[in-house]
């Protein structure tokens, strides 16, 4: 007698209860899972894959175990379609979770986004609007002569005056430290901004000299400028005139690809959309709970059926109860096209990658003639 495994703890009641049913009749018939695979037609691992509940068996591979078994075939196609329908349901619920999850992970990497976009603006508006400091520290000057201002200091305060009085009289500001000017500091007392060599307006010879100091700056002044003028001439015609190697290599240095993120697959599932073109869908992890049939059609005593799964965005044909050396074929948009030869009474072909259910199409050329199609 088998040794069974345990049924998954997920699995819906009626199709749990079609795979006991299953199960039981293996076990009152005695036959071993190798001698029920040649008796039947279908393979061990199909068989191994019904019995324990990861893949619901075709109409015809139902109808081979009832005739192997002795069993009501009525009986057990009724009891095949109402697991059929909980398979659908499951699917369709399997979906929807898959859906929302990726929903909320849209949505949180917007909120993300978003945060990280937001949070300098507020870091800047929260040092401007701390004292009237700016990003360095320092205090905001505010306008001489309103609320909060920092009083000035008393030269400034005198150079200001005399040059509001020379503005009206046409003369001349008094410097600071000339005599009787207004401010001076007393008898004896140097003023903070007279010049430490005692030279200045009113001085005598200083004020020659003074002159004359003026004069030098106004050279120097007029040497650095030419100065300038001439490196800035030169670094333009260098710009202008020089070889552009820098630019060539730059266009033949060869620019990073971007990175391409897929999306997150669930667990076992191992392709998406053309990632799975020419593979084998219970291999890449699309078949179980991954998939639906959205389309089928007669073939003779079998079904030829479209099998897709949202997951892997791809589809594949399969079908049961036909005769050896039948043909069967998908196609897709594209040119895409997958054909399988059946050796027993089922097969499936490689998978076809769609956009939606209805992209795909399978079809069933009999050795002994004629044609079916979904």
């Amino acid at each position: 007698m088998p040794r069974w495994r345990s049924l998954p703890e997920d699995l819906d009641p009626q199709i749990r209860e079609f795979a006991s049913q299953l199960r039981r009749l293996v076990d009152r018939s005695g036959l071993s899972i190798s001698a029920l695979a040649d008796r039947t037609g279908y393979s061990k691992s199909s068989w191994e894959r019904y019995l324990n509940g990861r893949l619901l068996p075709p109409r015809g591979a139902t109808q081979a175990l009832a005739e192997v078994t002795g069993t009501d075939v009525r009986h057990l196609g009724t009891m095949w379609e109402l697991a059929e329908r909980a398979w659908s349901r499951s699917e369709m619920r399997h979906d929807t979770t898959l859906e929302a999850i990726r929903i909320a992970q849209a949505r949180a990497a917007l909120d993300e986004a978003e945060a990280r976009e937001s949070a300098p603006e507020k870091g800047r508006r929260r040092r401007r609007g701390k004292g009237g400091k700016d990003p360095a520290g320092h205090q905001d000057a505010a306008p001489y002569g309103t609320p909060g201002a920092q009083p000035q200091d008393e030269p400034t305060a005198v150079l200001r005056k005399d040059a509001i009085r020379a503005a009206g009289s046409g003369s001349p500001p008094a410097e600071p430290w000339a005599a009787g000017a207004p401010g001076a500091h007393g008898p004896g007392v140097p003023h903070p901004l007279a010049p430490p060599d005692g030279s200045g307006p009113g001085a005598g010879r200083g004020g020659g000299r003074q002159g004359g100091s003026g004069g030098g700056r106004r050279k120097v002044t007029v040497l650095l400028a030419a100065l300038v003028a001439v490196l800035v001439v030169v670094a333009g015609a260098v710009l202008f005139l020089g070889p552009d190697d820098g630019g060539e290599d730059e266009k033949a240095a060869p620019k990073p690809s971007p990175t391409r993120h897929g999306p997150k697959l669930p667990a076992g599932v191992k392709c998406v959309g053309e990632d799975c073109s020419g593979k084998d869908p219970e291999a890449m992890g699309c078949g179980g709970q991954n998939v639906r049939t959205v389309g089928s059609a007669k073939a003779g005593a079998g079904v030829v059926e479209v099998r897709y799964s949202k997951v892997c965005s791809a589809s594949w044909a399969r079908v049961s109860g036909v005769a050896p050396d039948d043909v069967l074929r998908i196609t897709a948009p594209g040119g895409q096209k997958e054909t399988d030869t059946v050796t027993s009474t089922d097969a499936y072909t490689e998978m076809v990658s769609v956009k939606s259910p209805d992209d795909a199409r399978a079809c069933l050329t009999r050795a002994a003639g004629g044609e079916s199609c979904t």
